[in-house]
């Protein structure tokens, strides 16, 4: 696919793609570093995990957007009780993580914690692979989900795991809430917001 950064409707026929986007934009993301410590393994594992999410979990439940070079996934207020992994996909995710599995199930629940009553956007991830970073795809992907919340006079929310990309999410207009560390030592996240116009 052409490197353009417009955005389209992720399918099931870009699973594969949008593994590998996600597996080299997370790459060095601290807590995909957490679940996947081992260096020579890293970027296969990662490509597993995005593809079985992407497949298992928000392909069904929610918005996947991509470019040439980025992808996004978004989940709309109205899918969020359905948005947990089923059996199949959390068998899977059991496989890829191996040890580190119940790390992350310890991840998720505290992540969940953080959950606001409200109804709102949720976005689950945005990766741009480093090779097209500044070049607008990130972006572009954030701007479309922003204007989906937007248009429904919703608030969005997230989840930085990356302090370099707290400044980015500030300036399209999310606050940090707080920070807060994942269980069994893990690294911090950082729950953020964006009021419903920006």
């Amino acid at each position: 696919m052409p490197q353009t950064n417009s955005p389209t409707r992720a399918t099931h026929d870009d699973a594969g793609a949008v593994g590998r986007i996600l597996a080299r934009a997370f790459d060095d993301d601290p807590m995909m570093r957490w679940f996947f410590p081992a260096e020579a393994d890293r970027q296969a594992g990662l490509a597993r995990y995005f593809t079985t999410m992407f497949t298992g979990l928000y392909l069904r439940h929610g918005l996947c957007e991509r470019t040439g070079g980025a992808a996004a996934f978004w989940v709309p207020p109205q899918a969020r009780e359905a948005a947990v992994p089923d059996a199949e996909t959390a068998g899977a995710l059991q496989d890829i993580l191996g040890d580190r599995a119940p790390l992350f199930r310890a991840a998720v629940e505290a992540a969940g914690a953080h959950t606001p009553a409200e109804p709102h956007w949720y976005l689950a991830l945005l990766g741009a692979d480093p090779d097209v970073r500044g070049r607008g795809h990130g972006a572009a992907l954030l701007r479309s989900g922003l204007a989906r919340a937007d248009a429904a006079a919703l608030p969005v929310h997230l989840e930085s795991s990356k302090p370099a990309n707290i400044p980015v999410y500030t300036h399209f207009g999310f606050t940090v809430l707080g920070e807060f560390p994942l269980p069994g030592g893990g690294p911090p996240l950082w729950a953020m917001r964006r009021a419903a116009g920006g």
